[in-house]
């Protein structure tokens, strides 16, 4: 609230989006404010926050004008995969607070409609992401065209030494502060029940059909290491009667933010997918989490786990952990200290997981028809963004491109018959002489083989 520079740190689900977002809204000077008739910047972007997904803008932004509504803050989210026109017109009408992606956000001060020149407050959201080595060139460009006067903050969950002291090039004395319970020695919020089983393959998805099925489970959201597995394995489960949907970078931005939409309103209670929705996205209600394959390391785990048990309710996290991913999830349990070393050889028949999770007996990989009473992803709507990138038309269900009635890709078929309708001489039958002409063509010559120049 000082001013200060800040580097803040606490477990997810913690209020760390408000933590930054109330100390920016009240140095942001609004058309409310009685300073805003003499104020020279008006109309520019006083704060800006900057974040590695586009879920995580949505939100943020969203966070941000709840709770700036009152003071009229205007707030905008900037992220690729929309059409640039509302966002611009945006920009000229004037805006206090963006929160946004670094590739759009590049893209719109390049073209001119973005000034970073009134910027008192910079943050970057999920640090450690952003300071990454693939962010870190956008990072600086950004950095760069910002006031050297302004506060600068980051936030993450986790927050490596090594990002640390990369982090204070751009900060003046900054301030490290961890907000943990000293009493508590988990790196994950202790609400959260933990479970790791060894388990194979092919027996995941009906284990994981009747994990969705434990007594007391709410909605679920279940972590694939890529898109093809998301979006097979929600096709699956929606196949098996539950209603599902899958979030992955494949698909286009509209099917993306309806799925979340599905999920947040209860239309649907399980969402596949990959890390894009791993950092930072808060659903309300969120009681299962479910990495269905190991995660590639401690931090992944902590953002995946860090879904459910926020704000200070409980949850359920469960790790599927393959053979061949043992060792990767070793190393995983020694960095955070857990006691899961060697996780239990579990299948969809285990009488330990129907157990620990309260599944009835007699539980199969299907979903009865009496508890199929939820609307589905068809029951929301499917917003027009205006979307750029050829990905657009991808199904919101499955991710798979959209086919055609001969089943060849709407985007990449034959650019020659996509292009330009038959003409009427190709589809018009042969004629009789025609017919006789290739009916009587010399017949191909052959070579004679060894054997037979030698019975020659």
């Amino acid at each position: 609230m000082s001013g200060q520079d800040l580097i803040g740190q606490a477990k997810t689900g913690t209020g760390k989006t408000l933590g930054f977002g109330i100390p920016l809204l009240t140095q942001v000077i609004t058309p409310t404010n009685p300073e805003w008739a003499e104020f020279k910047n008006a109309g520019k972007p006083q704060g800006l926050v900057i974040v590695p997904t586009r879920e995580l803008a949505i939100q943020v932004a969203d966070d941000l004008d709840t709770a700036g509504k009152n003071m009229g803050a205007r707030v905008l989210s900037l992220y690729g995969g929309k059409a640039y026109e509302p966002q611009v017109e945006a920009l000229k009408n004037g805006v206090e607070v963006i929160a946004g992606t670094p590739g759009r956000l590049i893209d719109m001060i390049k073209q001119g409609h973005l000034d970073l020149s009134a910027i008192k407050v910079l943050v970057l959201d999920e640090a450690d992401e952003m300071l990454d080595m693939g962010f870190l060139p956008d990072v600086e460009m950004l950095v760069s065209k910002t006031p050297a006067t302004r506060q600068t903050m980051l936030f993450s969950a986790t927050m490596p030494g090594q990002i640390v002291a990369l982090a204070r090039r751009y900060m003046t004395q900054p301030t490290h502060i961890r907000a943990s319970d000293p009493t508590s020695d988990s790196s994950t919020v202790d609400a959260i029940e933990q479970h790791a089983w060894r388990c194979h393959q092919m027996d995941k998805p009906e284990l994981v059909a009747r994990v969705l099925q434990a007594e007391g489970r709410g909605l679920t959201m279940i972590f694939c290491r890529t898109k093809r597995v998301a979006g097979n394995l929600a096709e699956d489960l929606a196949n098996r009667g539950f209603a599902s949907a899958a979030v992955h970078g494949d698909l286009g931005q509209g099917a993306r933010e309806q799925a979340l939409r599905a999920f947040r309103s209860g239309k649907i209670d399980v969402l596949v997918a990959t890390d894009v929705a791993a950092r930072g996205i808060d659903v309300a209600d969120v009681t299962h989490v479910i990495n269905y394959e190991c995660p590639d390391d401690e931090k992944t785990y902590l953002h995946r786990v860090g879904r459910t048990g926020r704000a200070g309710a409980s949850g359920v996290a469960i790790t599927l952990v393959d053979w061949q991913d043992i060792n990767r999830w070793q190393m995983i349990n020694r960095m955070l200290g857990m006691d899961f070393n060697d996780p239990i050889e579990t299948y969809s028949s285990s009488d330990h997981m129907y157990q620990a999770l309260g599944i009835p007996a007699g539980t199969t990989g299907e979903l009865p028809g009496s508890a199929r009473t939820r609307e589905g992803l068809a029951g929301e709507k499917l917003e027009d963004l205006g979307e750029t990138g050829a990905n657009k038309g991808r199904r919101a269900s499955s991710g798979k491109p959209q086919t055609g009635k001969s089943g060849s890709r709407s985007s990449g078929g034959n650019k020659s018959s996509a292009a330009k309708p038959r003409n009427s001489s190709d589809s018009a039958p042969k004629s009789t002489a025609e017919k006789t002409t290739i009916k009587e063509r010399a017949p191909r010559q052959r070579n004679r083989t060894r054997s037979a120049q030698k019975d020659a």
